[in-house]
């Protein structure tokens, strides 16, 4: 049996990321051995029902140095005997220079352990996010002289210093790169001294673990108070979803128009978010649901009339990639309206197969929500576009054989 990936990710499992559980599921179903090492401990309540699916063992990586001592000790004193230590902290020190932060010193430590506790037949590592992530990858990679690879996503593209993503990119073991948008890929590009190691990889969605989409949906309009038009939208509460601009939105409709809106999804930014909702007048018409396992939002998706994200540039610079949950929402045939950013419309053109407003444009996107709550004809529409879009040139599979093909040492991206 060949030797298992080590495949590293920031926490494991998380809800918030099902592109990564289902990439690994389909990476066992085309025969390739894994081993998760996690950053961090899980600390959503529920998983996803595909992370009862994977088969790979996982190890957690001491997620603060000093709850592990004795871990770090002995990654310490291991890599004392490697004859990589030199060159590793000249890396090391090079990058502190720029980042003097206990985060990079963390991810040394967190180097360490993984480059001591990694079996000898593992020879591969593959990390997901060029920031945290990838800066642990590299250190064990240089400090045991293996390979490794990286898929790059939204937040680590957007707020990674350049020097940072340039020198990784260039990186002597690194034996590819890919992302999921051609903006990310656009910007990765611009920085590798060799823009043809880095790939285009769209995640793309799994139909098969989708119901087919509803024959029909009642045709609401809104005009009916015992029968509100049901929105729904997901994501975390942070600031680049754009909820914020969602609750504006949803204040400027005209008070003849009846709706609710549930918002499924937790994070730092939820109780500004109800405070705001309150604030506004909207109590009793939003509900934040907080996380749920995907197939309590699938039945969210099912029963709604319209989907909306407006996501939009954070102040720290962070911006999504093109969000799963808009591809999901077409799998059940949902009208979508969201914003023209990131990687979203390289799915969704406007008009064809959803709405696309301008990012932090409250006043547009309420117009388009008030446009397409009176006219279930064109949400039909809309939701029928995208999901043929979807199951057209958006699927899982493609992209799982590329990431497979890669990492048997296949072909460039």
């Amino acid at each position: 049996m060949p030797a298992p990936i080590a495949v590293l990710v920031k926490g494991y499992p998380r809800l918030s990321e099902t592109f990564i559980a289902q990439e690994l599921l389909g990476l066992e179903a085309r025969g390739l051995p894994l081993a998760i090492w996690s950053l961090r401990r899980p600390h959503d309540g529920a998983v996803h029902p595909m992370h009862r699916q994977i088969r790979a063992p996982v190890a957690y990586l001491p997620e603060y140095l000093h709850e592990a001592p004795l871990r770090v000790a002995r990654g310490l004193l291991s890599a004392l005997f490697r004859p990589r230590l030199r060159a590793l902290l000249g890396l090391v020190w090079r990058d502190l220079r720029r980042d003097p932060t206990r985060n990079r010193l963390r991810r040394l430590g967190q180097a360490l352990v993984l480059a001591r506790e990694l079996p000898d037949g593992v020879r591969h590592i593959h990390v997901h996010y060029l920031h945290t992530p990838a800066s642990v990858a590299r250190y064990a990679a240089l400090l045991t002289e293996r390979s490794w690879s990286a898929s790059a996503h939204a937040k680590d593209i957007w707020t990674t210093p350049d020097w940072e993503l340039a020198e990784k990119l260039d990186d002597a073991r690194l034996t590819f790169a890919v992302t999921c948008t051609a903006a990310g890929a656009e910007r990765l590009r611009g920085l590798a001294a060799e823009p043809g190691r880095i790939g285009l990889v769209y995640h793309g969605l799994d139909l098969r673990r989708f119901p087919e989409a509803p024959a029909a949906r009642p045709p609401r309009d809104g005009g009916d108070p015992a029968d509100p038009l049901r929105l729904v939208t997901v994501g975390r509460a942070v600031a680049k979803k754009g909820f914020d601009d969602l609750l504006d939105a949803l204040a400027a409709l005209p008070p003849g128009l009846h709706w609710r809106l549930a918002q499924v999804g937790s994070g730092e930014a939820l109780p500004a978010l109800k405070a705001k909702a309150a604030a506004l007048g909207l109590q009793g018409r939003v509900a934040f649901l907080g996380a749920k396992p995907q197939p309590e939002v699938v039945a969210l998706l099912r029963e709604a009339d319209l989907f909306v994200l407006p996501a939009k540039r954070a102040p720290s610079g962070d911006r999504d990639g093109l969000p799963n949950v808009i591809m999901e929402a077409a799998s059940q045939g949902l009208a979508i309206v969201a914003t023209d950013f990131a990687g979203i419309p390289e799915f969704l053109r406007d008009g064809i197969e959803g709405r696309l407003v301008p990012p932090g444009d409250w006043a547009a996107l309420s117009n388009a929500l008030n446009l397409l709550a009176r006219d279930p004809a064109a949400r039909a529409r809309l939701g029928a576009a995208a999901r043929a879009r979807l199951r057209a040139e958006f699927g899982a599979e493609e992209g799982l054989d590329r990431i497979a093909g890669l990492l048997r040492g296949g072909a460039g991206p």
